[in-house]
């Protein structure tokens, strides 16, 4: 290439509200934009933006913006590429919501990505810098894992939590009806070579890990031994996610532990078997005793994250109190009361779109909804109830006395480094319940260009598309 191409990565925040413009928990390096800058080839320089902690110079030359969304933060999203592309800038967006809904995120922008973008960046570096950017950009196939990198030099000069992000390996063997992960990358775990990982690991400045995969021992506990025996010698400190099988393996138990597994997320969702089925989630039904995996994880000194919604069709007036009993009984390290929440593209929302119950078709661009709020019509709880015993049963939880309740527990405050752990988190927790309830999503100004007109389509009809631009348009004439 004759001339470099500048290329400006975009993480963006959620939203905020009055002072608010994210929260400090939630701000841990984004791994994607490390992941594309290990991709681009170099004759181009990249940079980060990250919305949460910075301000957007919009004036900036850059010849173009990469952003990075996810349905929370689509509408913010949309916003920025707005920005960008009314200075003629061309924008490209990717991630997880352009891929569950690719025709509502081209009225956005002048390229997308669907599904991984790592194989296609370097052509829609090249494209871009030859003038002939292409609409949309999907690989032939998934991901080769082990060719997998990371450039963490693009998060020099910004202050992120402590925290070395790592992926093992990609994707999910179950299909849950609510989860967006299978539509993502195609109902499979694909893992990275284990060497590969280890080495990684070992390389990084800091011992605190976050193992990001949605199923740490997604393709079996074979692989999930290898990984944490050889992660022993390492002497790092790591948290991830699970599922609920791993607790009947005793010993990928105690490699977790010697290996430094210092909290673990699991997804029990519901203590009802009926919820369980609709839901899909077979690996939870197969194993039914939540008690006695909670006591297998905890035997072995692994403090654990659980992770349960509200709102599903046989939950009633009750369930709020038995979560609350559930996670306070077995003093959790943390626990998540979180109302169901459709994503497009899942089998989920296609389901309660059928059934006529979205309260916001598309939600996430609906200027009327906040965070918190129950997108669709549960079935026995009403809506506006529901979000509010789900205010309830967090603020109980991360109240004072829970967490001193919950303290007394040696998994949780067994060393003095465990206890600093567990005060920090708790009373990190105990302020971000307070500051999350009713962000907004996206910033006011603009909320309704981009949303108000949009939110009654439906989210990837062709016909929305051509509305869409026009609407958009519009708002941006005005």
């Amino acid at each position: 290439m004759s001339s470099r191409l500048d290329v400006t990565l975009v993480h963006p925040r959620m939203g905020g509200r009055g002072d608010v413009r994210s929260l400090r928990t939630w701000e841990m390096q984004p791994l994607w934009a490390a992941m594309l800058k290990a991709h681009t080839p170099d004759w181009a320089s990249v940079r980060l933006v990250d919305d949460r902690l910075e301000s957007i110079d919009f004036h900036r030359p850059t010849d173009l913006v990469g952003i990075n969304v996810e349905t929370f933060t689509a509408l913010r999203a949309y916003q920025i590429a707005d920005e960008y592309r009314r200075r003629g800038v061309p924008v490209v967006l990717g991630g997880f919501h352009p891929t569950l809904v690719p025709e509502e995120a081209m009225t956005f922008a002048d390229a997308i990505v669907v599904g991984e973008g790592e194989p296609v960046w370097p052509q829609v570096l090249a494209d871009t810098a030859a003038g002939r950017l292409q609409r949309c950009y999907e690989a032939e196939a998934p991901m080769d894992l082990s060719g997998m990198s990371a450039d963490r030099t693009v998060f020099e000069g910004k202050r992120y939590l402590p925290l070395q992000l790592v992926e093992t390996g990609r994707g999910c063997p179950f299909a849950c009806e609510f989860c967006a992960v299978t539509r993502f990358y195609g109902g499979r775990y694909r893992r990275r070579p284990t060497d590969q990982v280890i080495a990684e690991v070992a390389s990084l400045p800091s011992k605190r890990v976050f193992f990001v995969d949605d199923n740490v021992v997604g393709d079996g506990h074979d692989h999930a031994r290898e990984l944490f025996a050889g992660l022993v010698p390492l002497g790092i400190q790591w948290l991830s996610q699970a599922s609920i099988d791993s607790s009947g393996d005793e010993e990928v138990l105690a490699l977790m532990a010697r290996s430094g597994c210092r909290c673990l997320l699991v997804g029990m969702e519901t203590l009802d078997p009926d919820n369980l089925a609709l839901m899909g989630k077979r690996v939870n039904a197969d194993r039914p005793d939540y008690d006695a995996a909670i006591a297998a994880f905890k035997r072995h000194g692994i403090p654990l994250y659980v992770t349960m919604m509200l709102g599903y069709d046989h939950d009633d007036a009750r369930t709020p109190d038995r979560l609350l009993a559930f996670a306070s009984r077995h003093r959790l390290f943390m626990a998540a009361f979180n109302h169901v929440t459709p994503f497009p593209g899942t089998p989920l929302y296609e389901r309660l779109e059928s059934e006529s119950r979205l309260r916001f078709e598309r939600w996430w661009l609906d200027p009327e909804y906040e965070y918190g709020m129950l997108p669709h019509e549960p079935g026995l709880i009403p809506a506006g109830r529901l979000e509010t015993e789900c205010q309830r049963l967090r603020r109980t939880f991360y109240g004072a006395s829970s967490i001193a309740r919950r303290a007394l527990d040696p998994v949780n405050t067994g060393s003095p480094s465990r206890a600093a752990t567990y005060f920090f988190v708790q009373t990190s927790l105990m302020r971000d319940v307070r500051r999350r309830a009713g962000l907004y999503l996206g910033d006011p100004d603009g909320r309704r260009d981009l949303g108000q007109d949009l939110r009654g389509a439906h989210p990837t009809g062709r016909a929305h598309v051509e509305t869409g631009v026009a609407v958009h348009r519009a708002g941006v004439e005005a």
